[in-house]
């Protein structure tokens, strides 16, 4: 259920109604925008009068939200939410692409790639220190380590670092870490996601293979009902019956979320589509759908890389691109 409140609301009025319902026991959602202010009431609001409340003086209108997703429902936060990590932004009319390697390979590597890919106009570093693999037989990482390079690579570059998590036993290792990325894989891992709620560091959240946007959006809100906003999604193919690509890559999830959620949405091409030729005018496509950023994979020599080198762009390539994200921007301002 949300409450719209009337612009000459006072301070004082809005106190005395969040007492009030949440002496019933309610949670309340407060988002404060230009025009207007919103509650949105959490819990079992079945023992709200809607009549009363609609009758107050202070109240504009009432209405009850028919989706399970409340938190990360639009309706609950008009205005778009804006995702801070150090300069970059994402969200709310600012753009953010973030590169790096599928997995971190050695310090040398990946301090090469963040200097390549910053110089090329990207805001965020990614890497993988835990890799989730098809089979175990496959390289999984180098985990602590690989996050002890990404910290050295951040501090040759200054560029903020975004890598996956796969459990909450690993945690702690995380806690320089300025992005935490929950995987496809791990989309619904309630309990992660939970004990990531409890951080207030940002997450990016990705779209499992084979789940709905609704789905995405419940995840979402396990995270956001721990009391973390700082949700990112990320839209990276889901799973079909065509096999020429990777995944296919559902880009009327970037308008349809936007539509739903306040939360910033960014498109990752490369895991999408899983070839470096496609990525190019994948990006050019994500970035036309209105999407907040976008994530590409960027190695300094993808047919030796340990991990999807065949999807992972050169520098070279990756510059290419950023320039063409800049003049598409450029002409949807």
């Amino acid at each position: 259920m949300i409450a719209v409140l009337k612009r000459e609301t006072t301070q004082e009025q809005k106190l005395h109604l969040l007492t009030w319902l949440k002496s019933m026991g309610l949670d309340v959602h407060v988002s404060e925008g230009e025009e207007i202010t919103v509650l949105g009431l959490i819990g079992d609001t079945s023992r709200v009068d809607m009549e009363l409340l609609s009758s107050l003086e202070i109240v504009e209108t009432v209405k009850r939200v028919s989706e399970p997703f409340k938190q990360a429902n639009r309706v609950f936060h008009p205005e778009d939410t804006v995702v801070q990590i150090g300069e970059a932004m994402i969200g709310g009319g600012h753009f953010a692409m973030i590169a790096g390697p599928c997995s971190v390979e050695s310090e040398q590597q990946i301090i090469e790639v963040a200097q390549a890919v910053k110089a090329a106009g990207a805001h965020i570093l990614r890497g993988g220190a835990f890799k989730p693999r098809t089979s175990p037989y496959a390289f999984q990482g180098l985990k602590d380590e690989g996050i002890r390079m990404l910290l050295e690579a951040k501090k040759a570059t200054g560029l903020p670092i975004i890598t996956e998590i796969m459990n909450v036993r690993s945690l702690d290792l995380f806690e320089d870490v300025d992005i935490i990325q929950v995987g496809a894989r791990n989309m619904q891992n309630f309990d992660l996601l939970q004990e990531l709620g409890k951080t207030d560091k940002p997450i990016l959240l990705k779209r499992g293979l084979a789940n709905t946007l609704q789905e995405l959006l419940m995840s979402a809100e396990y995270i956001m009902s721990e009391g973390n906003e700082n949700i990112i999604l990320c839209e990276r193919g889901i799973r079909t019956y065509e096999h020429y690509t990777r995944n296919t890559l559902d880009l009327s999830a970037v308008p349809v979320l936007h539509e739903l959620t306040h939360l910033p949405v960014v498109v990752d091409p490369s895991h999408a589509t899983g070839k470096a030729s496609l990525v190019p005018s994948m990006t050019a496509a994500a970035v036309a759908a209105g999407a907040d950023g976008i994530m590409v994979e960027v190695h300094n020599n993808p047919s030796r890389a340990l991990c999807d080198g065949a999807q992972s762009l050169t520098p070279e390539q990756f510059a290419s691109v950023s320039q063409q994200v800049q003049r598409i921007r450029e002409v949807l301002a």
